[in-house]
């Protein structure tokens, strides 16, 4: 299975700031929203990832306080990114590794969308829900032995 076929399934609502944008502002965003993370734009490029793990790490940096900082400062300016013909296998890896919720899809610079970690295991959860069913259906047609 490759991204793309996540992607046609879950949509392509984008949800973006730019690293100018005050923290406080970001964090109202995906509160709102319920969304755990944004991508950050600038000049029409991706440029990193906000998500809850930066919110949370500013949250402690100031105490309990979003602080009067932008995105800039604590958006991770190196996310991982995929693109739309990245195996799932390969993207359940990156993400593991990475301790990464949420990864960008970007073909030739184009941002396409974001999927969470939720959007890839439902995708499996689904395929292989599918699988079983397939399997089950084929054996309980299998011919007996006295059919031959």
């Amino acid at each position: 299975m490759k991204v793309s076929e996540i992607l046609k399934v879950k949509g392509d609502i984008l949800y973006t700031v730019t690293p100018d944008t005050p923290m406080t502002e970001a964090v109202d965003t995906m509160a709102e929203r319920d969304i755990g993370s944004l991508v950050v734009m600038e000049f029409g490029e991706l440029v990193g990832m906000l998500t809850f793990r930066e919110v949370m790490k500013a949250l402690h940096l100031n105490k309990g306080q979003v602080g009067s900082e932008t995105v800039r400062k604590h958006m991770d300016d190196h996310p991982i990114t995929i693109t739309p013909d990245t195996e799932v296998n390969e993207v359940r890896r990156l993400m593991l590794e990475r301790h990464a919720r949420y990864v960008p899809i970007v073909n030739a610079r184009t941002l396409l969308g974001v999927i969470s970690f939720y959007d890839v295991a439902k995708a499996v959860f689904e395929a292989q829900s599918f699988e079983n069913k397939m399997l089950k259906a084929y054996i309980r047609d299998w011919p007996s032995e006295g059919d031959e």
